[in-house]
């Protein structure tokens, strides 16, 4: 019926989503428990809020929510056999029962109605499309009278809502009363012209309507026309009356719906008796009080709905709001109160008086001691803490008196606590008692309520949101766009039963009870498992007798005692917690026990904060999982001090020392250990030897720790240098050659964290005699490392069944399938300029393949460390500029090797290549991409011209184009072992982009143009004498535009050279620009030009400049270089006495610091050489012929923020732009305060006439110059959903 017309809107005051629940194990939800104000909200299910609100209100209805708990499960079956054919379920009914037992008395925030709406038949789609309450109200009662046909709930909504009103017309001659009744559930009264519900009451029901003049009506009686006079009264008067208020109607003039926010005040009590037919009963039975109200919040096409209820049976803890307590507190605070003299021996005695002092009686646990220091004097370890312990574990252990909340962050009373040393106070002498259905161990987290204030207690239910508030506040939604919506009254007569008040399980079937009863363990055992689960840390403990201090870090004694215990902890618990329990496992721990944060690093184990508190949480603490906790006793380790903290933190160096004679006859090569030997950095020659330092401790010291005498030379390795090929030798030069800088004298005194060395940094320690060898060479501040070549080799490994190189590809080896021939390897002694050619030969003469290799072209290549052979190495080079390192492998196996000009390349077709399935091909560095294609469309044996080839991206799969075919590929950088795609398909359009160029025409001196024209054709595009004509906006004199050309160009070009490729232009070669910048470049958006291009060395895909865009270029008289936040405007001075201005003026005004009213006013003076007080500014609307004067007007202010809006002539209302013309009165001189001239009032002249012919349906004339400003654009309207009627699905039960 109303479709969307309530749609949610998302800046109309949507509440906060339903549950701020958490998330437990599984993804599930975890409910958070109710509220203090022990009341459950419901979710919302995407637009449902307006069934939300209806249904809070059925459940405040104590009446309809009785009467629908008495229909048992023998009227309305079981919700088990609904799909049951043979079985008659009344699932609506049933589903709303148990929606509101859970509603009662199952303890979480929020309840879901998912069952519900599917029993009504909603798809997600309906649960997400919002509709009208009170359209819900009849539909939902239509259904629930359709559903309990048959039972003894038949005529619930009947007792409840039903009313009868009469229409009445009396004949002014005869006296006939024609009498007409009829039936309402609710009561829809006016708002529009009506400022109360008294006053529109008065008009249904005790104003009459009269029939007369040319408006008669014909009577029955007297059979003819006659006066008469209409009027209605109510007749029956239900116990419940619902009024729904008009406040949505329909403008006829604008077509179109708007809300009525006017003032529109209702009573919390009404009488009805003068607007009822029968007035003879008592005024009680015509009396009713406010006890819902529906609120709607937002506008006629969107909106939300929340609602305040009254709640009549007490079933909530209503508290009075903050300023209330405030203000009862500051009236008891002279009334002085006689405590009870304290047990100071007694910790209970003491804790339990601190608690019931405080207003909400509880304390955070970090707060307690503070307060107990102040009530006896004394802390809690000094008194206590001997004979009970810590506080946290005393308060755990009464968990009859205190209970731990809010993660165990707040200390509260249990309800009716136990006084020490007396007996439990009866629930009869304390707060009413629980309803024994009801499973309150959940309630624990809570503190019980004290007694509730007297009066009404009203609550805002919004959606899962449930908050107290003053009955004065139902007064705010009298006007507004917040307001009421729909009113519900109850008969004063109606009196609850003193067992229902505060009783949520009255009246609440046994079967129900039960189910809530279950829900809520099963609630409170997941809440239980998710705290305990999301409160548990895993740590490790490392214990002090298991290490030693060695290199500045923790290093575990041996392998077995070195493993961490691993411990699960809850991090609610303290640090003293966590001690005694470590206490009790280390029964054989003496002395002090210090717990430190460590961490475990490459150098080993650091430590760094020591937890001292014992109160601390461990959580406040930092605990977390996964974390390190050092046992110890606080000075040393082993006998040894340690230094703990950041500061100290230790760093793993690689010491590289020489290692020549003996020790180089034992590397035997491959790549070396952390410890010692030739490594793969190293080479032979060089052994490495892991070390762990201090992070603060100097260089200097770094020397003394490793044995070196005063004149050695430490040196840090510098970053190695690539080959030619260096993909294939990754790092340095082959032969070994590597370079270390000396760190100079004044470093050592530098820390090592100072000095910015890291985990992994190797540091070469060299004595004077060492230079004596031909390894290490010394040039000023840096050594040269180079390994004797006569110690060197290759390993050469021939696989005659692993692919080359050459086309092919690798083939794949069937399972099972036995190789011909065994591998076999030979040393092949080498050295850094031994050429690769020579060492294949050589390899070839030491396996003995002369004869077997005739015939056969076969080559070099490397291996990864994965066992995929890498690009065959060129043989043209020597060892060092191939990148290959000494002592290591290669692999010699059939195809061909590049030559230093080639290229060795893999290719798949379609799609990424996967392991083995490539193809290889070695091609010319100089080839084009077209030449390199169609070699590789040979190869795949594949024809056509429809293909293109595509590098691969760094995740290894197809990435851009290569789109210049012409280039080489050494131009796009493709290099040795890429892999290329060959893809089917033309190329995507390249990156370039097509502008077509216009040129301002001066025809006087002045050069400048106003973005404000008018424009017309008077050639169709496109054309070389293709002109627009432009009409400025004030003066009426016409200039034009002028196409000049296109262009192409990349969207990667800078505005500089698209400048320079405009002066290109055949039709350009007379202008005379000595640079770029005495250009101006406008960009011509709808026949306007919009803006100016700025930012010489921005690409135009950053100008938002696309192909087809038009540019307008202007020649200037100096050169330009405008800022981002520069505005060009165009200056105009008013002529004193006349309705005139002189020619306009360009003025540069920067608003990048400040863009307000007062800084353009300012610029302006400056640049005329008036006063700013004197000036009076107004802004040019060219398509409406105004202008907008421009003051300092008041700053608004945000209601929600509270806050200042910035002035800003760039914004709102004025949003000043390049071209803008400013006209400026000089106040001095000039009294005319009127901007406007005569060709404004022709304009707006001729504005109204194309109006008019609009709305006629006529053409404007010929002559007329089309307009191509906002005023010719369509109207830009909302599309609205399309309208879905509201219905609810009920079986048949008659």
């Amino acid at each position: 019926m109303f479709g969307n017309l309530f749609e949610e809107d998302e800046d109309e005051g949507i509440p906060p989503s339903a549950s701020g629940g958490r998330v437990g194990k599984g993804g599930d939800e975890l409910t958070p428990p109710r509220g203090r104000n022990n009341l459950s909200g419901i979710k919302n299910q995407g637009g449902t809020c307006y069934l939300n609100s209806l249904l809070q209100t059925l459940l405040f209805t104590p009446e309809f929510r009785e009467e629908l708990f008495n229909l048992g499960p023998e009227q309305l079956g079981y919700l088990e056999d609904k799909h049951s054919p043979e079985a008659k379920v009344r699932v609506i009914p049933l589903e709303l029962q148990r929606l509101f037992a859970r509603l009662l008395l199952v303890d979480q925030q929020t309840a879901s109605t998912a069952d519900l709406t599917e029993s009504f038949g909603w798809s997600n789609s309906e649960e997400s499309r919002q509709h009208d309450v009170q359209e819900l109200n009849r539909i939902l009662f239509s259904a629930l009278e359709h559903s309990l046909v048959g039972t003894s709930g038949s005529t619930l909504i009947h007792r409840l809502y039903h009313g009868t009103t009469v229409n009445s017309i009396e004949c002014k001659e005869c006296g006939n009363v024609s009498q007409r009744q009829e039936d309402f559930l609710d009561l829809t009264v006016c708002v529009r012209g009506v400022c109360s519900l008294e006053g529109a009451l008065w008009d249904m029901f005790v104003e009459e309507e009269m029939f007369q003049g040319s408006n008669l009506y014909r009577c029955a009686q007297c059979d003819k026309l006659v006066t008469a006079a209409k009027s209605a009264k109510l007749r029956k008067l239900p116990p419940f009356l619902t009024m729904s208020l008009l406040r949505f109607n329909f403008d006829f003039a604008k077509c179109e719906r708007y809300k009525e926010t006017g003032r529109y005040t209702f009573p919390l009590n009404i009488n009805l008796k003068p607007f009822c037919e029968q007035v003879e009963g008592e005024d009680s039975e015509y009396s009713y009080e406010l006890f819902s109200v529906i609120i709607h919040k937002g506008g006629c096409y969107g909106g939300h709905y929340h609602v305040y209820i009254k709640d009549i049976d007490h079933l909530g803890h209503w508290e009075p709001l903050e300023d209330e307590v405030k203000l009862k507190s500051q009236t008891k605070k002279e009334v002085k109160v006689c405590e009870p003299e304290l047990e100071r021996d007694d910790p209970l005695s003491v804790l339990t008086a601190i608690l019931v002092q405080e207003p909400s009686k509880s304390v955070l646990l970090d707060k307690l001691g503070q307060k107990l220091m102040d009530k006896i004097g004394s802390s809690w370890n000094k008194k206590y803490r001997k004979h009970h312990g810590p506080i946290s574990k005393f308060l755990q252990s009464h968990g009859d008196v205190f209970v731990l909340v809010s993660s165990g962050t707040r200390v509260t009373l249990k309800a009716n606590p136990p006084s020490p040393g007396t007996e439990p106070a009866s629930p009869a002498n304390g707060s009413p008692a629980l309803d024994p259905h009801l499973d309150h161990s959940s309630t624990n987290s809570r503190a019980e309520p004290g007694p509730e204030p007297e009066g009404p207690h009203w609550f805002d239910l919004n959606d899962s949101s449930v908050t107290c508030i003053r009955e004065e506040e139902i007064q705010k939604q009298f006007q507004g766009k917040e307001s009421a919506y729909m009113l519900f009254y109850r008969k004063t007569l109606l009196h609850r039963p003193a067992e229902a008040l505060r009783n949520p399980g009255y009246k609440v079937p046994s079967h129900l009870l039960e189910m809530t009863r279950e829900e809520n363990h099963k609630l409170q055992q997941i809440r239980v498992e998710f705290e305990s689960s999301s409160n548990s840390v895993e740590f490790r403990l490392h214990l002090a007798p298991s290490y030693r201090l060695e290199n500045g870090a923790l290093q575990p004694i041996n392998a077995e005692k070195g493993k961490a215990v691993n411990l699960t902890f809850d991090r609610r618990k303290t640090v003293g917690d966590l001690r005694l329990a470590i206490y009790q496992m280390q029964e054989l721990w003496d002395g002090d026990m210090a717990l430190t944060v460590a961490k475990s690093l490459p150098a080993g184990l650091h430590l760094y904060n020591t937890l001292q508190d014992d109160n601390m949480l461990l959580f406040s603490a930092g605990i977390y999982s996964n974390s390190d906790l050092f046992v110890w006793n606080g000075r040393e380790v082993c006998g040894a001090t340690v230094q703990t903290g950041a500061e100290w933190e230790p760093v793993l160096l690689t010491v590289v020392r020489p290692s020549l004679g003996e020790d180089m006859e034992g590397d035997t090569g491959g790549e070396g250990a952390r410890g010692g030997g030739g490594g793969e950095d190293g080479g032979s020659g060089l052994k490495r030897e892991a070390r762990g330092f201090a992070g603060g401790a100097t260089l200097g010291q770094v020397r003394e720790a490793l044995g070196e005498p005063l004149e050695s030379l430490l040196c840090q390795e510098q970053e190695k240098g690539v080959g030619k090929r260096g993909k294939g030798g990754g790092g340095g030069e082959g032969g070994g050659a590597s370079g270390w800088r000396v760190f100079p004298p004044e470093d050592m005194q530098k820390t090592l964290r100072e000095l910015a060395l890291k985990d992994g940094d190797a540091v070469l320690v060299l004595e004077p005699h060492s230079f004596d060898s031909s390894v290490f060479n010394l040039s000023g501040d840096l050594v040269t490392v180079t390994t004797p070549s006569d110690c060197r080799w290759l390993q050469v490994k021939y696989q005659p069944n692993r692919g080359g190189g050459g086309g092919g590809g690798e083939e794949e080896k069937v399972e099972g399938e036995k190789e011909e021939e065994e591998e076999r390897t030979a040393t092949v002694p080498a050295s850094g300029n031994m050429l690769l050619c020579e060492v294949k030969q050589r390899a070839i003469e030491e396996l003995q393949l002369q004869e077997e290799l005739i015939g056969v072209e076969c080559c070099l290549r490397q291996m990864d460390r994965r066992g995929r052979l890498l690009p065959p190495v060129c043989e043209d080079l020597s060892v060092r500029e191939a990148g290959v390192r000494l002592m290591t492998s290669l692999t010699l196996c059939p195809g061909t090797a590049p030559k230093a000009t080639q290229l060795f390349l893999h290719f798949s077709v379609g799609t990424a290549p996967s392991s083995g399935k490539e193809r290889d091909i070695i091609v010319e560095e100089s080839s084009s991409v077209k030449e390199c294609l169609k070699r590789m469309l040979e190869e795949a044996g594949l024809e056509g011209d429809c293909w293109h080839l595509r590098k691969l991206d760094w995740c290894e799969e197809v990435g851009e184009a290569l789109m210049d075919e012409d280039a080489s590929l050494s131009e796009l950088k493709i290099s040795h072992g890429d892999t290329l795609v060959v893809t089917e398909g033309h190329l995507p359009p390249k990156g370039f982009i097509k502008l077509t160029v216009w040129l301002y025409v001066n025809q006087t001196d002045e050069a400048t143009v106003s973005m404000e024209t008018d424009v017309s054709h008077t050639a169709e595009r496109p054309g070389d004498q293709q002109r627009l004509e432009v009409l400025t906006a004030v003066g009426g004199a016409m200039t034009e535009l002028r196409i000049v050309g296109q262009v192409e160009i990349t969207e990667e070009a800078t505005l500089e050279n698209l400048k320079t490729q405009v002066l290109t232009l055949p039709a350009l070669q007379c202008v005379c620009a000595p640079t770029p910048a005495f250009l101006r470049l406008w960009h011509l958006e709808g026949q306007r030009l919009s803006r100016v291009l700025r930012g010489h060395q921005l690409t135009l895909r950053k100008l938002k400049l696309g192909s087809g865009a038009d540019i307008c270029v202007q020649q200037l008289l100096k050169e330009e270089d405008l800022g981002p936040k520069e505005l060009l405007l165009h200056v105009q001075m008013g002529v004193p006495g006349e309705r005139g201005y002189y020619p306009p003026e360009e003025l540069v005004w920067d608003a990048s610091r400040d863009s307000a009213p007062r800084c353009l006013r300012s610029a302006l003076a400056a640049h005329s050489g008036l006063s700013p007080d004197s000036l009076l500014l107004a802004k040019h609307q060219a398509d409406k012929h105004t202008w907008d004067t421009i003051s300092s007007w008041s700053q608004q202010v945000s209601k929600r923020k509270k806050k200042k809006k910035p002035e800003s002539l760039l914004g709102a209302p004025f949003h000043l732009k390049d071209g803008d013309i400013i006209g400026v009165k000089n106040l001095l001189i000039d009294n005319n305060r009127d901007f406007s001239t005569l060709q404004d009032e022709q304009g707006q002249q001729r504005l109204r006439e194309e109006a008019e012919q609009r709305r006629k349906g006529e053409q404007p004339p010929t002559g007329t110059i089309q307009r191509a400003g906002p005023d010719k654009r369509p109207q830009s309207t909302k599309t609205r959903k399309p309208e879905v009627a509201l219905s609810i699905n009920v079986g048949v039960f008659r």
